[in-house]
């Protein structure tokens, strides 16, 4: 291969692979930012929202209506299921007067259960 053959490859090599630089830092990259502000100002919003979000969007939570015990009933399936660290008896407490009070279950619509998240556990 000749010498200006070789160049002009690695020129290519090199634009085809894009550079770290030119990716946005990861504190940049936020979409759909949250702020607890946003949601149902009741005691235990905040650390609901820190404890929650901490693995996922508190959109998904926000956007379920479920009774005191189905709420417990979601966290001991996380922590079964998905490795969530169990919580002491009081924080426990805080997040789920918070969550039963916040985000009750709501009445169906048209006479229609509506949409059941498939990962929520069985009722």
């Amino acid at each position: 291969m000749r010498p200006i053959h070789l160049v002009v490859l690695l020129g290519l090599v090199v634009a085809a692979v894009p550079s770290v630089a030119q990716q946005p830092p990861a504190a940049a990259f936020q979409p759909g930012q949250e702020d607890p502000a946003t949601y149902p100002d009741f005691p235990g919003r905040d650390e609901t929202f820190g404890f929650c979000a901490a693995c996922h969007n508190f959109r998904i939570v926000a956007a379920q209506g479920m009774t005191r015990d189905q709420w417990d009933a979601s966290l001991a399936w996380m922590t079964d299921k998905h490795g969530m660290p169990a919580l002491d008896h009081a924080y426990r407490e805080t997040i789920l007067d918070y969550l039963a009070k916040a985000f009750p279950p709501r009445a169906p619509v048209g006479g229609r259960a509506g949409w059941r998240n498939p990962f929520a556990p069985a009722q």
